[in-house]
């Protein structure tokens, strides 16, 4: 196929939502973002092969935005204990009456406020001999709502690049308001290998320590080694690392990957993505690595005052970072 046409950026309306389709012909890889579904990847297939865990309609992404696809956990990824942050020396206090923010099993409020926002604008939809791209802004500072949670008035910016078979997901942060604006977001894409039972996985956790946690999932301020092979079974891993010190690549990258059968997986972040959270429960048939540019709680201090490093927007500033998602095809050993 020709480079010219090899690449595609199309705009559809699936179950009464519109959806943004990139393709690579070339490496039959195909994107579908629901733009006023969160901005959400929730679907990536490499020749065939769904490598995301994919709803049975948008309908149901609607209603349960985080357990599909590539939701954006922003302004604050995890955990945020308890309903208050401090920022800039101040305190700041959640309102749940908004009703804009969902709780985990514990009555914990967890992944932000924009997992299923439907805000999301589409600025450019276009494809070259390069790549294919949707670009979707979301003006946080409009929206009173947000603001009343998180009131730092900025703008996000999510593009979607599909390039060479490898979805880059990058997101531009742009401070408006007068105060440094912390940095606390993430993402939690659900990766999932077809026809390989989930027992049989292996992962690569490119890092040097975990960070302990309390039985609320909250840091305690300790941590430990994370003493694991390169090639590790899935099967009998905790369920939960929340992940430090990452072996860095040349380019500032951290490569994680789950591999089944003849798949592979891999998720490099970026380097201002300085934690990784991996979610794998042993009763599901997935596997999460989530880049989070501060850890869980990070907005809030330890018990005994100390607080978790946290990047600062400077006023009128930016903030920019991707990770990316590949596929590839593995061959065993034939002598193992």
């Amino acid at each position: 196929m020709s480079p010219l046409n090899n690449y595609t950026a199309t705009e559809a309306t699936v179950d009464g939502f519109d959806v943004l389709r990139l393709t690579d012909e070339a490496r039959q890889a195909e994107v579908l973002i629901a733009r006023t579904i969160g901005c959400n990847a929730y679907s990536m297939t490499v020749r065939g092969r769904g490598i995301l865990r994919s709803p049975p309609s948008l309908g149901v992404l609607k209603q349960k935005p985080v357990i599909f696809g590539n939701p954006l956990m922003a302004p604050w990824a995890n955990r945020l204990v308890p309903d208050a942050f401090q920022a800039n020396g101040k305190p700041y206090r959640l309102n749940p009456d908004l009703g804009n923010f969902m709780r985990d099993g514990r009555g914990q409020a967890m992944h932000g406020l924009l997992t299923g926002c439907p805000e999301w604008e589409l600025v450019a939809l276009e494809s070259d001999r390069e790549s294919a791209r949707a670009v979707c802004r979301l003006e946080f500072w409009r929206h009173p709502d947000l603001m009343a949670q998180f009131p730092f008035a900025h703008t996000i910016v999510v593009t979607h690049r599909l390039k060479g078979g490898v979805l880059e997901v990058e997101t531009l942060l742009e401070n408006h308001a007068v105060e440094p604006m912390p940095v606390a977001l993430g993402y939690h894409p659900y990766f999932q290998i077809p026809d390989a039972p989930r027992d049989s996985w292996k992962v690569h956790f490119p890092a040097g320590e975990e960070t302990l946690l309390s039985e609320k999932l909250l840091p305690t301020g300790g941590a430990q080694p994370l003493q694991l092979p390169d090639s590790a079974p899935l099967a009998g891993l905790p369920e939960m690392h929340v992940l430090t010190r990452l072996a860095r690549r040349a380019d500032g990258g951290a490569e994680f990957w789950v591999e089944g059968g003849s798949d592979r997986i891999t998720l490099i972040q970026g380097p201002q993505y300085r934690t990784c959270v991996t979610y794998a429960p042993p009763s599901a048939d997935f596997i999460c690595f989530e880049p989070m540019a501060a850890t869980i709680n990070a907005l809030n201090p330890l018990a005994d005052g100390t607080r978790h490093e946290v990047a600062d927007i400077p006023s009128g500033g930016t903030w920019r970072e991707s990770f990316w998602i590949q596929h590839s095809t593995v061959h065993p050993n034939p002598g193992n």
